[in-house]
């Protein structure tokens, strides 16, 4: 018998895969110590009226709150050289495998032109099941091989539990990554999806996939790409993007005959390096994994700034 629970998340590059299942909602193990984080640390953008990010800014610029409080500034950068942790997740369900080619080479692109040898990458698939095809790396010869693989049938191993479901697994993918990946990765952290958007036999729903993003501090960029290009209208899967990026402090973007993959994996590359950093220690008060809202706001009008709505906090 099928366990509703249990999803079957394949590890390692495909020519080593290993099969393993995850529970999507796992029991707490009272033996594991989790440890309060000191601080919190909070990744956002700053353009102005025209658009054009705005440099040179100070901490004395801004004021970070939680819950509507003003806090503490106890950190703040320009992270323009901080390394970036990048999880790459590309859809190679039926209704975009037309597509896939142009996806990879684009990747390819994406890949050598971000990643310094400080800065690492994740390249995922998901459909009808979910596969690491390269796990974190700076090679970019090692990522390049990958997405030459990335689509290629492949049977898994079926042992007892071990199932995967028919669809397209887009919120379990962004949910596990998020938690099982790339929670346990340091310094700034970003995830790419190239999709239509269209998700189906999921266990979570999009609300717990962008929770698991907040958690593990990541910032979402999504790519809404169909086999027709729509240069005049969002479709469907646009939105749900939407809905999943914008919460983490990232964006949608739609390909269409204007705006190519090359144009978007640029202006995401443009604004993982203009982004600002500040830091705070949280209120004094219970860590009970709640939600806590935060709003960074400039001092100096006409500013818009792009940042996450908020954080869990940790519990003790």
């Amino acid at each position: 018998m099928i366990r509703i629970g249990a999803l079957a998340f394949f590890l390692g590059a495909v020519s080593t895969l290993t099969f393993s299942q995850i529970l999507l909602n796992p029991p707490r193990d009272p033996a594991i110590i989790r440890v309060d984080v000191e601080l919190v640390n909070v990744l956002f953008t700053v353009r102005d009226r025209n658009g054009g990010y705005v440099k040179g800014l100070r901490k004395e610029d801004f004021e970070i709150q939680e819950n509507g409080r003003a806090q503490e500034i106890r950190h703040f950068a320009k992270d323009l050289d901080t390394p970036i942790t990048v999880a790459l997740l590309i859809d190679t369900s039926g209704s975009v495998s037309n597509v896939l080619a142009i996806e990879q080479e684009a990747a390819r692109k994406f890949f050598k032109d971000v990643l310094r040898p400080t800065d690492k990458a994740l390249l995922v698939s998901f459909a009808s099941h979910i596969a690491v095809w390269q796990d974190f790396t700076s090679s970019i010869e090692l990522l390049d091989g990958a997405l030459s693989k990335t689509g290629e049938d492949f049977q898994p191993i079926r042992t007892g539990e071990m199932r995967y479901r028919g669809g397209t697994l887009l919120f379990d993918s962004v949910g596990l990554v998020a938690r099982d990946k790339l929670v346990k990765q340091q310094g700034r952290k970003a995830m790419v999806i190239l999709t239509d958007g269209l998700d189906s036999g999921s266990i979570s729903s999009l609300e717990a996939a962008s929770q698991e993003a907040l958690k593990s501090d990541t910032v979402i960029f999504g790519i809404h790409y169909e086999a027709e290009l729509l240069p005049d209208k969002k479709a469907p899967g646009f939105e749900v993007l939407r809905k999943l990026t914008e919460p983490t402090g990232g964006r949608a973007f739609q390909v269409d005959r204007k705006n190519t993959l090359d144009k978007i994996f640029a202006a995401i590359q443009e604004e993982m390096r203009n982004q600002y950093a500040i830091g705070f220690k949280p209120a004094d008060e219970p860590r009970d994994g709640s939600f806590r809202k935060l709003a960074v706001k400039a001092k100096k009008s006409g500013m818009k700034i792009t940042t996450r709505n908020g954080y869990f906090a940790v519990r003790k």
